[in-house]
């Protein structure tokens, strides 16, 4: 999945073929049938492995007790900021993917996954409303697209990002470390404001 998982990030779903994913992956062809049954299938289990996996932590948060809608907040916005800057080619599979917008099955599993998390996000500011902690009214659909449309932009612009504030002798870990605390702090003010009642 790993070897897919780049091949389409660099390639695009129709671009890529079962031999080349078989050759980067150094296994043979037959190997991705038995498993997976086509190049279709092989990512729709990509998608369903990761949106599954964010599915899990975010139900989890909704539901923990320990912590304040605000701390829930905060912790989303993290846990974003972190999925999709560990899984850069991920992410630019799903944005090929929704800008080309002609696979059915892949399409219908994008939609599935964000109104899932769409739901459980809606819970998590239900419950900061409920507190009185949050503003009633809320576009979370909007909020939502400010949090991952912020990082993807940086993610896709970072070289750009990286020149404009002279930032060219940090390490590529380094950078993206200084991006990530950037991100948070920006977005967790964004939020905030957006959010909460002002004190």
């Amino acid at each position: 999945m790993e070897a897919a998982e780049k091949l389409f990030a660099d390639k695009g779903f129709e671009g890529t073929s079962v031999r080349d994913i078989a050759e980067d992956a150094g296994v043979n062809q037959a190997m991705i049938s038995y498993y997976f049954g086509s190049k279709e299938k092989l990512m729709e289990a990509m998608f369903t492995y990761r949106g599954t996996s964010s599915l899990l932590q975010l139900e989890e948060m909704v539901q923990d007790k320990t912590l304040t809608p605000i701390q829930k907040v905060e912790k989303l916005i993290d846990r974003y900021i972190d999925k999709l800057l560990i899984n850069q080619c991920f992410h630019r599979v799903v944005v090929r993917e929704q800008m080309v917008n002609n696979n059915g099955f892949i399409s219908d599993k994008l939609q599935e996954i964000k109104r899932l998390n769409q739901a459980l996000i809606k819970e998590l500011i239900a419950q900061g409303q409920r507190n009185g902690d949050f503003k009633k009214h809320v576009d979370v659909s909007l909020l939502m697209t400010t949090l991952v449309g912020t990082v993807s932009h940086l993610i896709t612009t970072q070289h750009f990002y990286r020149e404009i504030n002279n930032l060219q002798s940090l390490t590529e870990e380094e950078f993206q470390k200084y991006i990530r605390k950037k991100l948070s702090h920006h977005l967790k003010a964004i939020f905030k404001a957006t959010l909460m009642y002002e004190q």
